[in-house]
Parts: structure tokens; C-alpha cells; sequence
């Protein structure tokens, strides 16, 4: 099963550092028995820099690593890996940021069988970060993508990125909501007979509860369009998470 998921475009206009390790426990299967074997438990790391000086030439926005771990496997071992890597820049003094990003990972298979890739994707487009009240934070992005298939595919991708704080910050809502396209011919003996492209969609809304410190408590609701099966309709999966933020 393929799942290519693009998420967080974060890029806030003051500077940030952050680190956030986030352990969520999938209940696909709970909510869908019919096309979710199982659920599972996934391991996100996050480590996000913003840093916009406003006085060198190249104007450096924000830098996101995020590493994605499923424990999809037999007993738990890890199924698949998925990693994310951008960085923001600008030459100019408008807020307008040129981001370049990379998505990638590999498929974990079990004694026996056989591996698989989350195919390669390069993008590079424009984001604007925006803010309201140093409490709620925004951006919008857009860009052309290339996926790395056996015949590349040529795509627009966008996305809006929000982060809500409420109750003097110990409530956060954030998320993301990411539309992109995508031949439906891969150049494999799978696809080589499809034709056209497809509309994917993908969201990630989530509620945490500052309990102590760094750590909160709070779920994820995982929204797929074209994702993980090719068939029209939405997949809708909740977890249940523990945050440390540090």
C-alpha cells in the first residue's frame, strides 16, 4: 500500500526553534475494519528553525526536518519510514518566501517479502507566512512538483498551515491542508495502462493539552483523498497522542 503524505509547511516570521517528539496511536482499523487490517502506533520527530534577519542579501526563512516512523510491521516493527526536509529563503523585502522541499521515505517489508519506496518528490514555490494577535500563526504555499516516478510526473501542489493557541497557551489547534495532482501513469507495469491525472487531498487537524511542562496530551485526525487507494472516496482516521515539546 502506498501512502505519500505531505504535510507541515510551517514558517512563522520571527525567529524559533523547536524540537517535538509526538507518539500517536492509529485507530484506522477501529473506525474502518473493512480496509484497515490493523491499527498501529507512529513515531513523529520534528525539528523546526525560523530564522528571518531582514539584513543579509539571501534572507533565510524557516529550516523543517520531520521524520516519520510507522510501526506497522509484525509485533510492531517499524513498516515504513517517511521523511520531509525544506528550507525558505528570500531575496526581498516583502514576506513572500521561495521554499524548496524534499519528501521521501521507504516501505519496510516483512521476512520474505519485498521493500518498497515512497517515491522521491522535489518542490520548489512560494509561501507566505502571516500571523494574528501572536496567537494564531498561518501560511499558504504553492509550488511546482516533480515526483520521481519511472515517468516523472509534473504537478502543482498547495497547502495552508495553521497553529491556534487558546486558554493562555496551554490549548493548541494546528493542522495542515494539502491538495496536490498526480499522473495516474507511473511508467510501471501497474499504471501503464491509467491515463490523466488524479486530485489528491490530505489534512492532519490536530487538538493538544498542555499537561506539564513540555508534554501534552491531546489526537490527530488523519483526512485522505486519493492517498493511500485510488478509489473516490475519503479515508477519516483518528489517533490518540502524547506530545514533548523541548
Amino acid at each position: 500500500m502506498k501512502i505519500f503524505l505531505l504535510a507541515s509547511f510551517l514558517i512563522i516570521p520571527i525567529f524559533m526553534f523547536s524540537q517535538q517528539l509526538q507518539l500517536h496511536y492509529d485507530l484506522r482499523h477501529t473506525v474502518d475494519k473493512k480496509h484497515s487490517p490493523k491499527n498501529f502506533t507512529t513515531l513523529y520527530f520534528e525539528y523546526l528553525k525560523t530564522l528571518d534577519s531582514g539584513t543579509s542579501f539571501i534572507k533565510p526563512g524557516s529550516f523543517l526536518l520531520k521524520i516519520q516512523v510507522d510501526f506497522t510491521g509484525e509485533k510492531n516493527n517499524i513498516g515504513q519510514f517517511y521523511m520531509q526536509v525544506s528550507q525558505a529563503f528570500r531575496f526581498w523585502q516583502p514576506k513572500i518566501f521561495l521554499q524548496l522541499q524534499y519528501t521521501g521515505g521507504l516501505g519496510i517489508a516483512e521476512p520474505g517479502g519485498y521493500g518498497y519506496y515512497l517515491i522521491n518528490s522535489f518542490s520548489l514555490g512560494v509561501a507566505h507566512p502571516f500571523s494574528w494577535r501572536n496567537k494564531a500563526f498561518f501560511n499558504v504555499y504553492s509550488s511546482y512538483q516533480y515526483t520521481a516516478f519511472k515517468k516523472p510526473s509534473h504537478d502543482i501542489i498547495t497547502a495552508f498551515y495553521w497553529l491556534r493557541f487558546f486558554s493562555n497557551y496551554k490549548i493548541s489547534f494546528s493542522g495542515n491542508l494539502v491538495t496536490w495532482t498526480e499522473s495516474r501513469n507511473h511508467g510501471d507495469a501497474y499504471t501503464m495502462n491509467k491515463r490523466g491525472k488524479k486530485l489528491s487531498v490530505y489534512g492532519d487537524p490536530q487538538l493538544f493539552f498542555k499537561l506539564h511542562k513540555g508534554f501534552s496530551v491531546g489526537s490527530k485526525v488523519s483526512l485522505y483523498y486519493h492517498v493511500i487507494t485510488d478509489n473516490d472516496r475519503f479515508q477519516v482516521y483518528p489517533t490518540v497522542a502524547i506530545k514533548y515539546q523541548f
